[in-house]
């Protein structure tokens, strides 16, 4: 199979430890699109938060993709395009917020190019902004700021208590909004029925590229769906035992040293 587009996670993924790409990684990475081989940046955060990384990879250059939100949000890196997007009603925003102050959470979201919460001394907010490269944002009414529809929440707290509440959540909004762990301490919500599978397929149809000529490389649960999807589902060395079970293949390197250009090296750059 010759492959022609690669999407690949971003935080545990592509970046390693310290949020920086492996100079191995963007080697791989440069040498496929010169190939021509197009690449999809696929990550939970915002726009903000994956430019530096779309730029190091020379993606305006070669044309690649970006897709925030785990799927709320596609763009055409090169033009600017957006060729998708979804929103959260306003009305889901009271339920969330109650879920927030059910125990030691937080809810966050983005206004005007900032991440935006009523506690911005919170830890795991400030780790957000940081992590996203963006400015914070105090809010003195979370729903009364946010009352037009927005791409995504982000509710965050310790490990083991989000967990539960990500368990109750789960069962009390079935079938009304997406969950999804993209970080031990993140409790992602977006609208219901988004997550990268559906995002991708998308992308797809509009630029004419067949599932199975696509191989997805991720980590963390909200890969899940596109390494059940694409042609080739890649789980990096050190993924969630899920996503190492759903793969075709396990990278013998973990996100620290080069396990996305393992994957290419072996399935495009010799193999393709």
């Amino acid at each position: 199979m010759r492959y022609k587009i690669i999407a690949i996670d971003l935080d545990g993924t592509l970046t390693d430890t310290n949020k920086e790409i492996p100079q191995r990684n963007i080697e791989a990475l440069l040498e496929a699109q010169k190939r021509g081989i197009k690449i999809i940046v696929a990550s939970g955060r915002p726009i903000p938060g994956i430019v530096s990384i779309a730029d190091k990879i020379s993606l305006e250059e070669y044309g690649g993709y970006v897709m925030a939100f785990n799927g709320g949000l596609i763009m055409n890196y090169q033009s600017k395009e957006i060729l998708y997007q979804n929103y959260l009603q306003p009305e889901h925003l009271p339920f969330l917020y109650e879920c927030s102050k059910s125990g030691d959470f937080v809810i966050l979201s983005y206004k005007d190019g900032a991440i935006a919460s009523e506690d911005i001394e919170n830890k795991y907010v400030a780790y957000a902004a940081c992590l996203n490269h963006m400015p914070l944002l105090h809010l003195e009414n979370f729903l009364e700021t946010f009352n037009f529809p927005i791409p995504k929440c982000l509710i965050v707290g310790d490990p083991e208590p989000l967990h539960q509440l990500e368990l109750k959540m789960k069962h009390e909004i079935e079938g009304k909004l997406s969950i999804y762990r993209s970080e031990p301490f993140f409790l992602e919500v977006l609208p219901y029925g988004i997550d990268k599978a559906q995002c991708l397929s998308h992308l797809l149809n509009i630029i004419g590229i067949k599932k199975e000529e696509m191989i997805a490389i991720g980590d963390g649960y909200n890969d899940l769906s596109m390494i059940r999807f694409a042609g080739l589902g890649v789980a990096m060395n050190n993924a969630v035992l899920e996503v190492r079970q759903a793969a075709d293949f396990i990278t013998q390197n973990n996100n620290d040293n080069g396990g996305v250009a393992e994957a290419i090296d072996r399935f495009v750059l010799k193999g393709g």
